[in-house]
């Protein structure tokens, strides 16, 4: 059910209802953006969702593959982000910029015949530690491993960790509501994840827990340490067959990333053991002096979406 009430859209989706900001222009050729204010769930808070609609779409009746993106409050620059206000880009300009500016990447990557034109979701997260709780992986938290994490200094705690509800919501509630409203390929091989450090986690746990729902993941600066890397360990058992998915891993050489290599090499070896082919279906890359910055991520934006989205 639509309505329409001065130049905003209210839509009614899983029992209540969603504030729509008005889309941009369509025409545009950066696409247009539409701005879900709260997006309702049963399963989770309710949160703003984004969507970025790519250049051409309102002029046709072409249905496109769609990248869902965690910590949606930085995926895009637009007034709708708290991260757009004075000193949140005060501090931005200091690391490099806050956002990761993908409608600009995936527009050029579009232009320039690189990659297919998709759909682009943005979730924003729960600050804090309940971020954290929605992006912990939560089958692999034993009792032992909680302990381990507590140890480590980390807010995390087991029986608070919310991302099977998390991932729930994507796959039960957000996704079909946008395959009902935009025009998608609604198919596992059209359907991927994407986040950095703990959203990297939790788009590696999208792959492990709906193999079937998610074809491809794109997992930057992947946080592996938690728990002396029991994420890892758990996905020995519990880790897919290669075949239906497509998985790009990275990590830089500086601050935060500077602790992660032994744990992605580790990873690597197990996606080896899974018959997954580095190169074909599987890519991991090493970025010597970049750090943990939405600065770095920006900039290799273009080789997580090409390996996913590549034409060729």
């Amino acid at each position: 059910m639509l309505i329409h009430t001065s130049g905003t859209v209210l839509l009614f989706v899983i029992g209540a209802a969603v504030n729509v900001a008005s889309a941009e222009s369509s025409d545009s050729s950066m696409g247009s953006f539409v701005h879900y204010e709260s997006f309702p769930s049963n399963l989770v808070e309710p949160r703003p969702v984004d969507v970025w609609l790519p250049p051409g779409y309102a002029g046709s009746d072409e249905r496109y593959p769609v990248i869902y993106m965690h910590d949606g409050q930085m995926v895009f620059d637009k007034p709708t982000s708290p991260f757009t206000s004075f000193w949140r880009r005060a501090m931005g300009w200091y690391y490099g910029g806050i956002f990761w500016d993908v409608d600009k990447t995936m527009s050029r990557l579009i232009r320039e015949e690189k990659i297919r034109p998709a759909i682009v979701v943005s979730i924003w997260n729960s600050p804090g530690v309940k971020r954290r709780n929605e992006y912990m992986p939560k089958k692999p938290v034993t009792e032992e491993v909680s302990q381990l994490i507590r140890a480590e200094g980390s807010y995390i705690t087991r029986d608070e960790i919310t991302s099977d509800n998390y991932l729930k919501y994507l796959v039960k509630e957000l996704k079909p509501f946008i395959d009902e409203t935009y025009r998608t390929k609604t198919e596992r091989e059209n359907t991927f994840i994407m986040g950095s450090s703990m959203g990297g986690m939790i788009s590696a746990y999208a792959i492990s827990e709906y193999p079937d729902v998610f074809g491809g993941a794109g997992c930057l600066s992947t946080h592996w340490p938690l728990g002396g890397g029991a994420v890892i360990d758990w996905y020995e058992n519990n880790w897919p067959q290669s075949g239906k998915n497509r998985v790009y891993f990275d990590y830089g050489t500086e601050s935060l990333d500077a602790d992660y290599e032994p744990y992605q090499l580790k990873m690597d070896a197990l996606m080896r053991r899974k018959g997954f082919v580095e190169g074909d279906d599987w890519m991991t890359r090493r970025f010597e002096g970049e750090g943990h910055s939405p600065r770095a991520w920006r900039e290799r934006l273009h080789i997580p979406l090409t390996f996913l989205l590549g034409k060729s």
